[in-house]
This record gives structure tokens, sequence and C-alpha cells, in this order.
């Protein structure tokens, strides 16, 4: 907890792996991983386990603060507050190398953050947090790329560093979205604040989330007094959504993975997730292989439901492909 108040904004490293001989199969590769060992990942972070779910293709887990998904060779892991989530490397890497895997492919990405100087090391900037990734990671991901997306709105700018070996290439059909929201609707935040017992299957269904996907298995998790968790999964794709709501830095998050073949399905989900929370403003930042154009219809649908987009910016990186990152405010009358 930073003593001004709850840091929102996630950090997210997601991080790809592959094995000696035959493919990997679901149920195997890094969901081996036993309970303990994710606890001692965990703990290096400073976040725990508050609730899981898993299907065949991948384990999701709510933590204190955001995500985690483990996938046979993925594993990513989203955390908010004032963790220190790039300290999760070196277990990974030593767990993973144990089960004879070896890393391909690494991104970090983040906001903002609202209160910059609550963020213990190596998070104390941009710069402290790619030399820490730079001395982290083996030496075979020799692409590497570090760079700052900026925007229009001085809250709200996109941080990434990329990094992979001679042979990852990103799967071609998938997308991933990352959605910021500040300055959420105050009458809708407080939906997200506990009335006695409430669950967060309550939370859920009262605030329209259940909605957003109705397909996906949802998992999810009512802070005391206020916030909220939820990780949902559909087939092999995942969302999540975060919420911070408190008065003065009041946060939301929502990120989905999917494929370009069903993008018609996003601009829908995207709408709901706007009419949840009605943020004053917002930051949409999309990756995908070059030529893919998802950001275009994220800008059309925004524009549809009363948002403006302020800023566009647009980069390329190793084994990511390209990310397209958007903020929006709400329209001026």
């Amino acid at each position: 907890m930073a003593l001004s108040g709850f840091e929102g904004f996630e950090k997210r490293l997601e991080l790809h792996f592959s094995g000696d001989g035959d493919p990997i199969t679901a149920g195997e590769g890094l969901r081996q991983l036993d309970f303990k060992s994710l606890e001692q990942i965990l703990a290096a972070v400073q976040c725990t386990v508050v609730s899981a779910v898993g299907n065949l293709y991948f384990d999701a887990y709510v933590l204190s603060e955001s995500s985690l998904f483990v996938y046979p060779t993925k594993i990513v892991i989203k955390t908010c507050g004032t963790t220190q989530l790039l300290k999760s490397i070196p277990p990974l890497l030593s767990h993973a190398h144990h089960l004879g895997l070896n890393i391909c492919s690494c991104r970090y990405t983040r906001g903002n953050f609202i209160f910059p100087k609550s963020q213990p090391f190596p998070h104390t900037s941009f710069t402290e947090e790619a030399i820490y990734l730079e001395q982290s990671l083996p030496n075979h991901l020799c692409y590497r790329k570090a760079s700052v997306m900026p925007s229009k709105l001085s809250s709200h700018s996109w941080h990434v560093f990329s990094a992979s070996d001679d042979d990852h290439q990103m799967t071609a059909d998938l997308f991933t979205i990352e959605v910021c929201m500040t300055e959420l609707d105050t009458v809708l935040a407080r939906k997200f604040y506990r009335s006695g017992d409430d669950s967060g299957k309550e939370m859920t269904v009262l605030t329209g989330i259940v909605d957003i996907n109705p397909d996906a298995v949802v998992c999810d998790f009512a802070f005391d007094p206020c916030g909220y968790s939820m990780n949902g999964m559909d087939g092999t794709h995942y969302s999540t959504i975060h919420v911070t709501p408190e008065d003065g830095y009041s946060y939301a998050s929502f990120e989905c993975v999917g494929s370009i073949h069903t993008r018609e399905d996003i601009g829908e989900m995207l709408k709901k997730v706007v009419q949840i929370f009605r943020p004053a403003t917002m930051s949409v930042s999309t990756t995908t292989s070059v030529g893919q154009e998802i950001w275009a219809r994220v800008k059309n649908v925004l524009e549809s439901v009363g948002l403006s987009c302020r800023s566009c910016a647009v980069d390329e990186f190793p084994a990511t492909g390209c990310i397209v990152f958007q903020t929006f405010t709400t329209r001026r009358t």
C-alpha cells in the first residue's frame, strides 16, 4: 500500500519457453509447477494466490495483486500496488530449467504509475526496469528493445521492453489488448465496495461484468473493504479485470487475448467495459502481428460510445510484432 493511495496501474510480464524434442502438450511444461513452486515465485514479487481455476489449456490464478496465467510454454504475471514483479524472473527461469524449458522471449509492459515515488526497486523508473531486465535475461535473447510510447495525455504513456532469441515467432492470428482506465464514474465505482458479505460472484453479476463474455468461465474475488479482480477463461483465451475504486485515484483495467478471426467480438466487449466503468480517461494498447489492424476497430468502437481518440503511437518490437497505443477521453460537449 502506497502512503498516498493504492497503485492501480499494473506491471505485466509475459515469458515464452521452448523445450527439446516433441511439442509440449496440454497439462505439461510449466503447468507441472506445483503450488509450492508458484508460491516461491510469487513470494519474490510479494503477492499471494487468493483464487484459482483451470481448464484443458491453462491455469488462471487471481492474486492478492492482480493475476497469473500459466500455459505449457507461456506464463503471464500481472501485478499492481508496490509489488516487485521483475524479481519473479530468476526463480521462474530456474524452475523452467528444471522442467527442461528454455526461455525464448520476454515482454514487459506497463502504463504510468499514479504514485511513482512509492515504487520499490527495480520499479523506481523505466530505466532501472530495463537495466534489471537486461541483466536478468540470458544472453541468447539477443534481440532487445526498450521504448516509451508517448501520448498527448501526461497521465498515460506506455512502457515496453521486448527480448527474443533467433527462433521465436509470435502466433500470427493472436492479439492482446491491454486497457487502462482512470477517473471512473463515482456512482459505478461504488459497486466495487463490499456491502456485508458480498462475494466476488455477486459483484460480477451486479456490475454487469458477467455479460462481457458470457461464454467465459469466471474466477472472481471481492476485496475488503473495496476492490475487485476476475479472470475469465474461454478455451485457450483469457480475459482479466482489476478495479481500484477509491475516489481520487480510481482505476480499472481490462485485458484480453483473442484471435483475429473473432475480432468483431472485441468491439462488443469493449462497449460493455466502457459502460461498466465510464472512465474519463482511457488508454488501449493493442499487440498484434504486423499488418493486423485491430486498433482501427478499437478506435471506431470507442468513439461510437462517446470517447474521443486523443493520440495514437505505433512501434514494432522483436518477437512481439506491432504495438499500437491509443488514448481516449470523454467527448467534450
